[in-house]
Parts: structure tokens; C-alpha cells; sequence
């Protein structure tokens, strides 16, 4: 048993140090093949999040492809909708954008004259450094060029993750068949029927759940932005809604729009801060207090996990991958809580890698 112990250690460090590999590489693939994989990982997301409304349909009788297509249909038109609700006012604000700007820079230039002082502190200390070199800029694409080269690509992979969602969706029935019957022993395949069961039911509970709470997020918004007598209220409402899905960056970002739109249509610094203020307050009550006492135990996750997904999928995958790191975080940790939650930290002082003794697990097979 000592050389059988020792042996399992040797092989759970090159487990270890494999996995850190493939960590540090991961990125960099996913990034490169992006247009392939992220239409990929995105079509797996909403099937694991639609499969469930596709059996329900299916159990009224309606047929596995119609099923899987109404499911699909239906999130595109929640999708359209919400996108509806935030662009159509946005377009018919576009031109105040210019005012708001000049009423911004005033603020701005009314700050600078209140803190004049350190502007002066800057250049002094500029002068005694010696950086008086010139720099050469170069001219980089405008949004708009930016937007008409990313367009096709976009919508590349929006009609290729919806077509993988599709067929994934309508051939569910038959992976779980193939992943449960496929199976050498019944143990395997009774813990592959827990796996899939928990990640379907995690993942399609919390995006439900969250959304929700974010519907009503948004709605306390539009009532907050028409009472304070802000233009398109529907479309704050819809936003804060929609930015609410990426934790912590998501209201940060609605806090410095509200925090700009705020200072470009009020007179003042305070009543333009008053906006964004509000939402914070309102942002806080429900993050600290709504969504833990309604999400429970089940979902709640490390911030500090939460941090490390958004960082590593939005380095990979931008704006995109901000989006489905949340989903992606709680699927492996479905599947982390069925094969087994490695002991990092213990390993690292000769503790077994895995808190089951693998051998013992053999031995009861």
C-alpha cells in the first residue's frame, strides 16, 4: 500500500501540473480559434439553459424538433426584446450626445479650475523629470470602422451559435442516452445521470432565478429614472436589467453612465450625481441582501471565483466571454461537486490529492 500510495501521488502531481498547463494555454487557444469556440461553448450554455422549457414542451406532446425550436425562438424573442427595450431610445437620444458631451466638459473645466492646484503639481513635476520629448500617435480605426469590420464576424458567429444550440438541443435525448447506457458499470452510469441532472438544473435555475431578480432590477430602475425626470426611462431600466448579469463590472458600468448622462443634462455636479448615486444604493440592497436571500446556499459562489472567471473568460473572449462566465463557472462546479473536489491546498503537504481515496473507490466497484 506504501508504494501503491506513492505511486498515486506521483500520478496526481502530473494531474496537477497538466491542468496548471493547460490553464496557462488554454487561453490562448481559445482566443486564437475564438471564432469557432466561443460559438461552441455559447451554443452549450443555452442548451443546458433550454433544455429543460424543450422537455417540458416536448411532455405536452409537441415533437423533439418542434420543441427544440420553440425553446430556441423563445430566448431569441426575450433577447430582441430586451435589446429593443435599451437601443430604440438610445438611437432617438443620439442627437443630444453632443450637448450632454459640451455640458460634461464644463463640469470638468469647473473642476479643473477648483482643483488648479494639482494640474500645477503635475507640470512642475513634469518639468523636473525632463519629459518634454515628442511622441508620435498613430491614427487608430474610428468606432465606426471598428463597428463595420466586426460586424460580419459577429453575425458569423450569432448564426453559428444558434444552429449549434439548435441540433444540440434537439439531440439531447439522445447524449443522455448514449452518456448514461454507454456506460461499463451502473455506479458510472447512475453518477453520470446525477452530473447532467445537476448541471441542468444549477445552471437553467440560476440564470432563471437571476433573471428575474434583474426584471424587477430593472423595472425599480425605469420607475427611479421617470421619477427623476430622465429621458427614456425604459431604456436605463433595460440596461441596468442587462448589465446585471456580469457581476460586479456590469453595475459599475451602469454606475459611470448614469454618473455621465447625470453630469451632461444637470446643471450642477451634485443634481448630476444624484442618478447614479440612487442606482448605487439600490445596487447594494440588492446585491447584498435580495439576490443571497433568494438564490440561497445552492448558488452561492467565492467572489473571488467570480472575479478570477471574468477576468479569465473576458480576457479570452471580451465582452462575450464577461457574459457566460458566471454560467460557466457554475457548470464546473456541477461537475467539480460529482467527480470529486481536489485538495489543492492539503496536496501541496503530502495530503492526497482527492479527499476519497481512489483505491477504496476501486475497491467498492
Amino acid at each position: 500500500m506504501t508504494f501503491a500510495a506513492q505511486e498515486l501521488r506521483l500520478i496526481s502531481a502530473l494531474v496537477v501540473l497538466l491542468a496548471i498547463g493547460l490553464f496557462l494555454a488554454l487561453p490562448f487557444v481559445l482566443s486564437i480559434g475564438a471564432v469557432v469556440f466561443l460559438p461552441l461553448v455559447a451554443a452549450i450554455i443555452l442548451t443546458i439553459i433550454l433544455s429543460p422549457l424543450a422537455d417540458k414542451l416536448s411532455a405536452w406532446g409537441i415533437p423533439n424538433t418542434l420543441s427544440s425550436l420553440l425553446a430556441l425562438l423563445v430566448f431569441f424573442a426575450i433577447l430582441a426584446l430586451a435589446l429593443t427595450a435599451v437601443l430604440t431610445p438610445a438611437i432617438s437620444l443620439y442627437d443630444e450626445v453632443p450637448a450632454m458631451v459640451d455640458q460634461v466638459e464644463r463640469h470638468f473645466a469647473d473642476l479643473q479650475v477648483t482643483f488648479a492646484w494639482v494640474g500645477e503639481l503635475n507640470r512642475q513635476l513634469a518639468a523636473l523629470s525632463g519629459d518634454g520629448e515628442r511622441q508620435v500617435v498613430i491614427a487608430n480605426p474610428t468606432m465606426l470602422e471598428q463597428a463595420a469590420l466586426a460586424t460580419p464576424i459577429v453575425l458569423l458567429e450569432v448564426l453559428l451559435t444558434f444552429l449549434l444550440a439548435f441540433f444540440l438541443i434537439e439531440a439531447r435525448v439522445r447524449l443522455r442516452r448514449r452518456l448514461l447506457l454507454d456506460r461499463q458499470q451502473v455506479g458510472g452510469s447512475l453518477k453520470a445521470a446525477r452530473a447532467i441532472r445537476e448541471v441542468q438544473d444549477r445552471v437553467a435555475a440560476y440564470i432563471l432565478t437571476v433573471g428575474l431578480i434583474n426584471t424587477g432590477l430593472g423595472v425599480v430602475v425605469a420607475l427611479g429614472a421617470w421619477a427623476l425626470g430622465m429621458d427614456a426611462p425604459i431604456m436605463w431600466g433595460g440596461l441596468a436589467a442587462l448589465l446585471n448579469f456580469v457581476p460586479y463590472v456590469g453595475p459599475l458600468v451602469m454606475v459611470i453612465l448614469l454618473g455621465l448622462f447625470g453630469l451632461g443634462s444637470a446643471d450642477s455636479v451634485l443634481v448630476g450625481m444624484i442618478p447614479a448615486a440612487a442606482y448605487l444604493a439600490l445596487n447594494t440592497v440588492e446585491a447584498n441582501v435580495v439576490t443571497p436571500s433568494v438564490l440561497g446556499a445552492r448558488f452561492t459562489m467565492n467572489p473571488v471565483a467570480i472575479l478570477m472567471a471574468l477576468t479569465y473568460f473576458g480576457w479570452i473572449w471580451g465582452v462575450a466571454g464577461a457574459l457566460l462566465s458566471v454560467p460557466i463557472l457554475l457548470t464546473l462546479t456541477a461537475l467539480v461537486d460529482h467527480l470529486g473536489r481536489p485538495n489543492l491546498i492539503g496536496f501541496m503537504f503530502g495530503e492526497p490529492l482527492f479527499r476519497t481515496n481512489i483505491l477504496e473507490m476501486q475497491t467498492e466497484d
